[in-house]
C-alpha cells in the first residue's frame, strides 16, 4: 500500500503586534488542519507577532510576548499530535533572527533561522535580522524558562537543520530562500529530504503571482518532493498586501490553491498526497548520483509518523486529478487587491468610513470604484455567514447592537460608510459635474455637490487686499505664476475642505467617529510630480497610489461589465483634465499637454529608472533602441530629458505623498520603497551633455519624424 499523509498549510490575517488576535488565527488554523485529518501544519513567516512589525523588531517587548505567545501554543491540547512550524523572532547569543520554531507535544524541537533575508524593495530585514551563516550547522539555544518549565526542555537545536519523523523528513524554508539562485530545497531534497515548508510574507504586486507559482512548481520540477506554500494575508498595518494564495505542489505540479483575495482571516488548504509518488519519481539515475554525494544534514528525530498504517478512508482516496491554477487578470486584481486592503485598513482604524473628493475625472473614479468592490466583497462575505465582516460591518454602519442587520446590498452597505462629494468652480465643466453625480447614484455613495467659489474669492481678494496685486489667470492676461498659484490654491482648499467634511458627516448624518480621507493620485502622475503639495494627492490613505493609468482605464473597463455600472463609459471616454483653468472657446486643460509626455510614456520612464536602475544617459540609449524607428534621436533625447528635469524638480513632493496601497514596482513613494534623494541637480548638466552628445552623432532611421515638442524649458 501506499503512505497517505495529509498536510495543511495555511494564509493569516495577521497584525503586526496584534499577539492576542494572532494567537486566535494560528490557534484555529490548527483546529481546521486537524479536522481535516492533516499531521504537519506550517503557518505564514513571522506569524506571531505579525511580519509587518519593522523596527518594533528591535524591541525586547516584542521578542517577549512571541515566547508568551508561543508557550501558550505548546500548552494548548490544540497542538498536540500535530507537528507545527510555526514563525517568530527569536535572539540566540544576543543576535535577531527571524525563525521558524517548529514544535510536537509540548516540545519545541528545532528552531531555524533565516539564511536569506529579502533586504530590497519594500523589505529591510537586515536591518532588524542577521542571516544565519553556517549552513548545515546547529548550536544548542538555551530556552527561556517560561518554556522550559512547560517542555521540560533546557536546550534545543538553533540553526539550518531539518526534522525526520518514522516515515519521511522535512525541510524548512523561509520566503526569499524560494527566490535565491542557489535555494537550500535543492541541497535538503539530495540529502532525503521529502516534503519542503515555505512561510512567506510575500506581498502583491500586478502579475507578481506567475513569478512566484512558476518559483514552487520549479522546486519540485527536477528535484521531486512536496512543497507547502504558506502566506501572509491582509493589510497587518502597513503599505503592502499580503495576498495568500497558499499553495501545495507535488512533483513540480501544483494541487492545491488557497484564494489569492479574500476577506477571510483563516484560511487553510490542505491535501493528502501518496508520499511514494515522490519516491518513484526521483528513481532518476542522475539525480540519484548527485544525491549519493551530497552533504548530510543533521537531522532532529520525532518519534511519530505523519503517515497512517489504518485502511480506514483508504478507499476515498482517488488518483491525483489535473488541477488548473486560477489567476487573475491585472484588472481583476485591482477589484480585489486594494478593496482587501481598505477593508482591512477600515475595521482596524476603529473609524466609520470613507470619504472621497469625486471630481468626474478618472483617478477619484477609480478609487470609488475600489470602495464599491469592498462593499460589494463584504455583502458576499456576509452572505456566506463570515461572523467577523458581519460583526465588523455591524460597528462600522453604525449597528453595533442590531443582530438583525446584514450588509448584505453592496449599495446599501456603501451609503452607510462612503460619503462622495463634488468641489465644484467657476472652471467646473456640466460634463464633470454629472459624471460625478451618475457614479454615486450608481454605487450608492452619500453624495454632496457643492460650488467653493466663494471660499476661493475669498482667499484671492485677502491676498489683493494685503499685496496690491489681484493674481489673474493666463486666459485673462496673468503671469504662468499668477496662473499656477490660482490652480493650486483651489486644489489644497479642496483638501482643507474633504477632512473637515470628513470629519463632521457622520456627526450631521446623527453618528459617532470620523471619515478616512483617500487620495486618488496614481502613481504615473506621482513618478511626473503632476500633482499639488497638500491637495486631494494628500489623504489618509491612497488606493492607486502606486496603480498606473493605463491599468486604471483596463480596470474601469473590466468594471463596467462586471459591476454593472454603465456610467463609467463617460469616465473611460473623459479627456484627463484637472480644470483649475477657465474654459475658453480655444483652450480646454488637458492633462498629458500639460505634463509634456503620455501616461504610456510615464510608465516606461518609471521602469527603466526604478525596475531596471538605468539613469537618464542608459534610458536614453535603452530607448533610441525602442523608438527609433518612430522619433528621431534629437526627439527621443529631448523627451527622456523632460521627464527626469520634471521627475527631479518634484522629487520633494513625495515627501508627503499619502501612504499608497504597493500595487507597482516602479512605484516612487519615498516613505518606504523608493529611497533617493528629495533635492536632485535638476537639469542634470554631466548626463543631459552627454545625452546631447550621443544624440548628435547616432543616425536618424525614425520613418517620417514629427516636430520635437518636449524641450526642457
Amino acid at each position: 500500500m501506499g503512505h497517505h499523509i495529509t498536510v495543511a498549510t495555511c494564509s493569516l490575517n495577521q497584525w503586526a503586534l496584534d499577539f492576542q488576535g494572532n494567537y486566535e488565527r494560528i490557534l484555529a488554523s490548527i483546529v481546521i488542519a486537524k479536522e481535516r485529518g492533516a499531521t504537519l501544519r506550517v503557518g505564514p513567516e513571522l506569524e506571531i507577532p505579525g511580519y509587518g512589525c519593522l523596527d518594533h523588531f528591535l524591541e525586547g517587548d516584542t521578542i517577549l510576548h512571541s515566547w508568551e505567545i508561543l508557550a501558550r501554543l505548546l500548552t494548548s491540547d490544540v497542538t498536540n499530535d500535530i507537528l507545527c512550524d510555526v514563525g517568530m523572532p527569536v535572539v540566540h547569543k544576543n543576535v535577531n533572527y527571524n525563525c521558524r520554531v517548529v514544535i510536537y507535544n509540548r516540545k519545541v524541537l528545532l528552531i531555524r533561522p533565516k539564511m536569506w533575508l529579502a533586504n530590497d524593495g519594500n523589505y529591510r530585514e537586515l536591518r532588524y535580522f542577521t542571516p544565519w551563516k553556517k549552513h548545515r550547522q546547529t548550536e544548542q539555544f538555551w530556552l527561556p524558562r517560561m518554556i522550559k518549565t512547560i517542555t521540560g526542555q533546557t536546550t534545543v537545536p538553533f540553526g539550518d537543520a531539518v526534522v525526520s519523523t518514522y516515515d519521511t523528513c522535512v525541510g524548512i524554508e523561509l520566503c526569499e530562500e524560494l527566490f535565491t539562485p542557489a535555494s537550500p530545497h535543492i541541497d535538503m531534497g539530495l540529502d532525503g529530504v521529502e516534503i519542503f515548508t515555505n512561510s512567506s510574507g510575500s506581498h502583491h504586486e500586478l502579475r507578481k503571482l506567475y513569478t512566484r507559482v512558476d518559483l514552487i512548481k520549479e522546486a519540485t520540477e527536477k528535484l521531486g518532493g512536496i512543497y507547502l506554500y504558506a502566506n501572509q494575508q491582509g493589510c497587518d498595518g502597513d503599505r503592502l498586501y499580503y495576498d495568500g494564495c497558499a499553495m501545495i505542489a507535488v512533483n513540480g505540479k501544483i494541487i492545491a490553491q488557497g484564494s489569492q483575495f479574500s476577506l477571510n482571516d483563516v484560511e487553510v488548504v490542505t491535501a493528502t498526497i501518496d508520499i511514494e509518488d515522490v519516491r518513484a519519481y526521483r528513481k532518476r539515475s542522475s539525480r540519484s548520483q548527485q544525491a549519493a554525494e551530497s552533504p548530510k544534514y543533521e537531522r532532529i528525530e520525532v518519534p511519530t509518523a505523519l503517515s497512517t498504517e489504518s485502511l480506514t478512508g483508504y478507499e476515498h482516496v482517488g488518483p491525483e486529478k489535473p488541477y488548473e491554477i486560477r489567476y487573475h487578470l491585472p484588472e481583476e486584481e485591482i477589484a480585489l487587491g486594494p478593496a482587501c486592503w481598505l477593508w482591512d485598513y477600515l475595521r482596524r482604524s476603529r473609524t466609520q468610513g470613507y470619504f472621497v473628493p469625486l471630481s468626474g475625472g478618472i483617478d477619484s473614479c477609480a478609487t470609488s470604484v475600489i470602495v464599491y468592490s469592498m462593499c460589494r466583497l463584504v455583502a458576499q462575505a456576509a452572505a456566506n455567514g463570515d461572523k467577523q465582516v458581519i460583526a465588523d460591518a455591524r460597528r462600522i454602519a453604525g449597528e453595533p447592537d442590531d443582530s438583525s442587520y446584514i450588509p448584505s446590498d453592496p449599495r446599501e452597505f456603501c451609503k452607510r460608510i462612503f460619503h462622495t462629494c463634488y468641489m465644484g468652480t467657476e472652471n467646473s465643466s456640466i460634463e464633470t459635474r454629472k459624471r460625478a453625480k451618475d457614479l454615486s447614484e450608481a454605487i450608492g455613495s452619500y453624495h454632496i455637490d457643492l460650488n467653493m467659489d466663494l471660499i476661493v474669492s475669498a482667499v484671492r481678494n485677502l491676498f489683493g487686499l494685503v499685496t496690491g496685486i489681484k493674481p489673474q489667470f493666463k486666459v485673462h492676461g496673468g503671469s504662468n505664476a499668477e496662473n499656477l498659484a490660482l490652480q493650486n490654491i483651489q486644489a489644497r482648499l479642496r483638501m482643507v475642505l474633504a477632512y473637515m467634511f470628513a470629519q463632521l458627516m457622520p456627526f450631521v448624518r446623527g453618528r459617532a467617529g470620523g471619515l478616512l480621507v483617500l487620495g486618488s493620485a496614481n502613481v504615473d502622475e506621482s513618478l511626473r510630480g503632476y500633482l499639488t503639495k497638500y491637495d486631494c494627492s494628500s489623504a489618509d490613505v491612497n488606493p492607486i497610489g502606486a496603480i498606473s493609468k493605463t491599468d486604471l482605464k483596463k480596470f474601469i473597463r473590466y468594471a463596467q461589465t462586471a459591476f454593472d455600472l454603465p456610467i463609467l463609459e463617460s469616465f473611460l471616454d473623459a479627456v484627463p483634465t484637472a480644470e483649475l483653468e477657465p474654459i475658453t472657446e480655444t483652450y480646454v486643460q488637458s492633462d498629458e499637454a500639460d505634463m509634456g509626455m503620455t501616461y504610456e510614456e510615464l510608465s516606461i520612464y518609471g521602469r527603466l529608472r526604478k525596475v531596471e536602475h538605468l539613469g537618464p544617459y542608459s534610458v536614453y540609449m535603452k530607448l533610441v533602441r525602442e523608438w527609433g524607428d518612430r522619433l528621431s534621436p534629437m526627439q527621443i533625447a529631448e523627451k527622456v530629458k523632460l521627464f527626469f528635469f520634471e521627475h527631479a524638480r518634484n522629487r520633494h513632493k513625495m515627501t508627503t505623498l499619502t501612504p499608497s496601497y504597493h500595487a507597482e514596482s516602479y512605484s516612487p513613494d519615498d516613505n518606504r520603497f523608493d529611497l533617493r534623494p528629495f533635492l536632485y541637480p535638476s537639469r542634470f548638466p554631466f548626463q543631459f551633455a552627454k545625452i546631447d552628445e550621443t544624440a548628435a552623432k547616432l543616425p536618424d532611421r525614425s520613418v517620417n519624424p514629427g516636430p520635437e515638442k518636449a524641450k526642457v524649458e
